[in-house]
């Protein structure tokens, strides 16, 4: 039941990847789109859910919010160390490649993007490993998870793509890249079948991954959306990402 279930997530995901391809007429509504979407994501569904599981206080303050404070530095340091190797190795490069005007990605390390895309592929599994869990509770449960997952995972497809598309990787690794986040939850929903995660400990990660995405969102999508297109339209994409997430948590919620 959880295994089939998670193979639609694995078609949503397939099929925000591919609406992340053919707009690339429009790639400042993308990303202005993609960084809606994580916002939502962040703070509608990971964060409150990161909070009721891993409420637990260290020092006066909920450790999920530590952790989501220290997702934000490290994918903040992450990035600073990966493009300070480049430079070091790659100056010579890069100074060409500014002087032909190949300016696009001068800021950005391929890594970066693949970094980030391995973090959307592991929180895929996470929930692969939500719907198996609430199989196995029974009830409604099931199938409010399975609303919740299946609806965000089109978001998660999206930003898979556009992130690692995003930093200068080629195509064809995005495309693997979706695909792994695509696959990822039917693994998680198969694993449920021999182990269990403690709930505290998936909260922590949910924290700890929001953060990183959070800096993603706020630091390099958001900005790369308005830097060429500062348009409107641009922000009403980041309003409708939001506002999508809105939507499919309170769907979910209601279910």
């Amino acid at each position: 039941m959880a295994v089939l279930i998670a193979l639609g997530a694995f078609l949503m995901t397939l099929a925000g990847g591919w609406t992340a391809q053919h707009v690339t007429d429009r790639r400042h509504l993308v990303l202005g789109l993609a960084g809606g979407l994580m916002l939502g994501v962040v703070g509608l569904d990971l964060l409150p859910e990161a909070l009721r599981t891993a409420g637990k206080e260290v020092f006066g303050v909920p450790a999920a919010l530590l952790l989501f404070v220290a997702g934000f530095l490290m994918a903040h340091l992450v990035e600073r160390l990966l493009a300070t190797r480049q430079a070091a190795h790659g100056a010579e490069e890069h100074v060409d490649a500014c002087t032909h005007g190949a300016d696009d990605h001068r800021h950005r390390t391929p890594e970066v993007g693949l970094v980030a895309a391995a973090a959307m592929v592991g929180h895929s599994a996470m929930d692969g490993v939500a719907i198996g869990a609430a199989a196995q509770v029974g009830g409604g449960m099931v199938a409010s998870v399975a609303l919740a997952v299946i609806a965000h995972d089109f978001a998660d497809g999206f930003n898979t793509f556009t992130i690692t598309s995003l930093y200068g990787n080629a195509r064809r690794k995005a495309i693997a890249m979706l695909v792994a986040d695509a696959c990822a939850p039917v693994v998680g929903a198969a694993s449920t079948v021999f182990v269990t995660i403690p709930e505290p400990l998936l909260g922590g990660y949910l924290g700890l991954f929001g953060g990183a995405l959070l800096y993603l969102a706020a630091a390099e999508i958001l900005p790369e959306a308005h830097h060429q297109h500062p348009a409107r339209s641009t922000l009403l994409c980041t309003v409708a990402g939001a506002a999508f997430i809105w939507l499919v948590v309170g769907v979910a919620g209601s279910g």
